[in-house]
């Protein structure tokens, strides 16, 4: 129920103590240049909190990562917890913050856009790999969905000297999956993004949804159970029985939901984020979807699902 209750508001003031080492920077996605966000842990469960010196909900950082959070009159003890690349215990990288595409909920095409060298990210890796248990890769589209594949297998192949897993997200070709598989990458999410296909055309113009749809069918089968995810956002204007319709087939080919409450940005500024309980209720028909089709989010390795920062995750938390 606490988490609910963060993920419905989606931000906290930061008080107290410097939290250098605490605050992660976002250079991809609704949050993409913002002011940054902590990770607040308690009771082995997290979640992810922007800054908003305007927020009602408070984070009092005590010092060395000590801190309490005052929500609706209550507080509670946890901690911050340090971040490696992005999140806790993962080198999370987007390796290009750019894009010639224009989601709607997306802040990136509005930035300038900037792709990082193989020797710059390989560089970024070995400055955590102490502290991470994963490599997540994610990427705008600079230049075409062809050129910014090959440039995205080109840096799995220079990080495979570290010898931990990697999770894949971009947007695919018809050879993504298989492309990808070969090199060792352990898990791919490409994102369904909408609830419905006339959502995804209103909020992703000039993306095909169907290709996104081939690339996860194609990835069951090579990756394996619990290795493929989708991101869907709730809060686009879609009824739940939409979203669970998007679920189940979902979980019935094989992937892994990621039901992702939308962040108000760019082009969907004007959105309110989902309640909670509205993420309670589908948090309630994804388990149950994950339950019939026999998969659990637990054993992910990589990325959001491994995370949990920025959703209600069946399996790995309660509610």
């Amino acid at each position: 129920m606490l988490k609910a209750r963060l993920l419905e508001a989606g931000a906290a003031r930061l008080e107290g103590e410097p939290a250098d080492g605490y605050i992660s920077a976002s250079t991809a996605g609704p949050g993409a240049r913002g002011p940054g966000s902590v990770f607040f842990s308690h009771g082995g469960r997290r979640v992810r909190l922007a800054i908003d010196p305007e927020s009602s909900i408070r984070v009092m950082h005590r010092g060395g990562g000590e801190a309490v959070l005052s929500v609706d009159g209550k507080e509670i003890s946890g901690i911050l917890e340090k971040i490696a690349l992005h999140c806790p215990r993962q080198a999370y990288i987007t390796i290009s913050s750019g894009c010639i595409f224009s989601c709607r909920y997306c802040e990136v095409p509005g930035h300038p856009p900037r792709r990082k060298s193989v020797d710059e990210i390989v560089a970024m890796v070995e400055g955590v790999a102490d502290r991470i248990d994963a490599i997540s890769l994610t990427c705008g589209v600079m230049g075409s969905v062809e050129e910014e594949e090959r440039y995205v297998l080109d840096v799995v192949q220079k990080l495979g000297k570290f010898g931990i897993p990697i999770g894949v997200s971009i947007y695919p070709t018809n050879e993504s999956a298989e492309r990808l598989c070969a090199l060792g990458v352990r898990e791919v999410k490409f994102n369904v993004e909408t609830a419905t296909d006339a959502l995804f055309e209103k909020m992703c113009p000039g993306l095909s949804r169907d290709d996104i749809w081939r690339a996860l069918a194609q990835s069951v089968p090579l990756f394996g159970k619990n290795r493929v995810f989708s991101n869907l956002i709730i809060g686009l204007g879609e009824t739940d029985e939409q979203v669970e319709e998007c679920i189940q087939d979902l979980t019935r080919m094989g992937v892994i939901p990621v039901v992702r409450p939308l962040s108000p940005a760019a082009g969907c500024r004007g959105y309110r984020r989902p309640s909670k309980e509205r993420i309670l209720s589908i948090n309630r028909i994804h388990a149950e979807a994950l339950r019939e089709a026999g998969l659990d989010p637990g054993a992910a390795l990589t990325m959001c699902v491994a995370c949990t920062g920025c959703d209600l995750v069946p399996g790995r938390d309660d509610t």
